[in-house]
């Protein structure tokens, strides 16, 4: 047996054979260029091609999350600067799938340079590539393998394939390269597949060898024997079983309530039942057009998640994007370090029309509708910062506006902005990255994006106490909601609500109903109290209940 080591990108445990997606098309050596202008014309349908078999597979797409996803790659693949580059590429001699080829290089490599944000859609620019090269060819993409019976995928895979994986047949998805933000581990996220990326060494694993997968630590063992692999895939069956009954409001087993609540795009993805919405990312409506949404196409959108839940809240983030996440039609500037540059509330400093237009939409569309309407800005850093768009919320009608915290200077500060905000929002994912300076492409360092991080515990106290004495509620958003264990800390920490993709909410609703709140206190205090993330992991699970199947080595 072997341990190899990634970043866990989704929760769960699985284990079978494993079987790699098989490679795409290979470059053929160029040719000379007798036709320009048909390699021009080769180029365009091959851009047309691929753009309508994404937006197909984005039309049948069961989940809205991989909808979004899918109908973004194809405005990537539309961008008309692309065509224009391949044209002058062909121009100085390159055939087509060349052409395509060194164009999307340069902006790969743009890509990794800016980091961040952009530097985790590398990959999706290489499955664009790789689908454009093929149209050139007359050849076919390859699609995920079929051995006929259930498998963990061992794949660079893109968004396109990872949207339609049948999580009965794909048990557990392990990738070589991406991140936990990644679009890959978003939609494995969304779909309830267990996922570890970032493990290189999953490559020298064989076509048909056992290996096991914890997708919450990222542990992947090659080399399982058989019966852990019907062990560990009989406990989860068990657990897929139990946890359909679970239902009901979050709450501890003494009755303290930890509200549970969705990480949702669009009213689509409000799958099963839902508390609420603890957040609702509003970038997605967005994504894939190179104009802003008008007010009314907007209250439209709005309108059909808050009329899903009468009654129920529903946290609203405001735009998300910017120069790490770029929309044509903000016209930022390139900056030398986009993920510290314009972007979340600081857009509105350039463009404030989108914000003030976004919060006039979300205004109307709750005023139509019955329910509990809140809303917040990304990334916050100062309590004049968030002094500021709470009172522009309330000019536009809205009563509730809170903040997220990502930033260390908001943590830090988290009494004083409390004193304008109703409530915070802690997206753990960028709150690591900007505490650590660790970017969460970088697999090297990815043990400082660990949530057990004991600084990082310190600044959610932090804000929790903040929370506790305002008598305001702060919840969590980021990935670390998700994890059953991490969540008994975060509850004995003082957190008020845990919001993530609604297929996690059942794991982490029973680990809550198995623990008093004392208990979490205790949990809390011992990851707190660790020098490391793997002692406060094993202090943690010293004073935790069992759960079921968690005995069984992942060997």
């Amino acid at each position: 047996m072997r341990e190899l080591r990634g970043i866990g990108a989704s929760p769960g445990r699985a284990a079978g054979p494993v079987y790699r997606l098989a490679p795409p098309p290979v470059l053929p050596p160029a040719v000379e260029v007798v036709d320009p202008a048909a390699e021009k014309t080769a180029v365009r349908a091959a851009v047309l091609a691929v753009a309508a078999d994404l937006t197909r597979r984005a039309d049948t797409a069961l989940d809205a999350t991989a909808a979004e996803v899918l109908r973004a790659q194809v405005m990537m693949v539309q961008d008309e600067t692309l065509v224009d580059a391949a044209d002058i590429a062909i121009d100085g001699g390159a055939d087509a799938p060349h052409a395509i080829t060194d164009v999307l290089a340069e902006h790969r490599a743009a890509f990794e340079a800016a980091g961040g944000y952009l530097a985790e859609r590398v990959s999706d620019l290489d499955d664009l590539r790789d689908r454009l090269v093929a149209a050139c060819l007359g050849q076919p993409m390859p699609g995920v393998p079929d051995p006929g019976h259930p498998y963990l995928l061992i794949a660079r895979l893109a968004p396109a394939d990872t949207a339609g994986l049948e999580p009965a047949l794909v048990l557990g998805l392990v990738t070589a390269e991406g991140g936990p933000t990644s679009h890959t581990a978003i939609l494995a996220r969304t779909l309830g597949i267990p996922a570890v990326v970032r493990c290189a060494d999953i490559l020298d694993v064989n076509d048909g060898a056992f290996a096991s997968l914890d997708g919450a630590s990222g542990v992947v063992v090659a080399g399982v024997s058989a019966q852990t692999v019907a062990t560990v895939n009989a406990d989860r069956v068990a657990e897929i079983e139990r946890r359909a009954r679970s239902h009901g409001p979050g709450r501890t087993a003494d009755g303290h309530p930890v509200a549970l609540l969705a990480n949702i795009g669009s009213a689509r993805d409000l799958t099963g039942e839902v508390e609420g919405v603890g957040l609702f990312r509003t970038e997605l409506l967005y994504l894939d057009r190179s104009d802003p949404p008008s007010h009314d196409e907007q209250v439209a959108a709005y309108r059909d998640v808050f009329a899903a839940l009468p009654g129920r809240k529903i946290v609203v983030r405001t735009l998300d994007a910017g120069a790490d996440k770029p929309l044509p039609f903000l016209r930022l500037a390139d900056e030398p370090n986009p993920a510290l540059g314009i972007r979340g509330l600081r857009v509105s400093r350039q463009t404030p029309s989108v914000l003030s237009t976004q919060l006039a939409a979300i205004a109307a569309a709750a005023a139509a509708t019955d329910a509990d309407v809140w809303v917040m800005a990304p990334m916050v850093a100062t309590a004049a910062e968030a002094a500021a768009f709470a009172e522009s919320c309330r000019e536009h009608g809205l009563p509730t506006a809170g903040v997220m915290i990502e930033v260390p200077a908001a943590a830090l500060r988290a009494s004083q902005v409390l004193r304008h905000a109703d409530f915070l929002s802690i997206g753990t994912n960028d709150l690591s990255q900007y505490t650590f300076a660790a970017d969460r492409m970088c697999g090297d360092i990815a043990d400082l994006l660990d949530p057990w991080q004991p600084a990082l515990i310190t600044l959610l106290a932090s804000c929790a106490a903040a929370g506790i004495e305002a008598g305001k509620p702060v919840g969590v958003c980021g990935e670390s909601a998700a994890d059953p264990d991490f969540a008994l800390v975060l509850a004995g920490l003082g957190i008020t609500s845990l919001s993530m993709a609604p297929r996690s909410i059942a794991a982490v609703r029973e680990s809550l109903a198995a623990h008093t709140l004392d208990e979490c206190r205790r949990i809390a205090e011992a990851a707190l109290a660790a020098p490391s993330p793997e002692a406060g992991r094993a202090a943690a699970g010293a004073l935790r209940r069992p759960r079921v199947g968690q005995g069984v080595s992942a060997r």
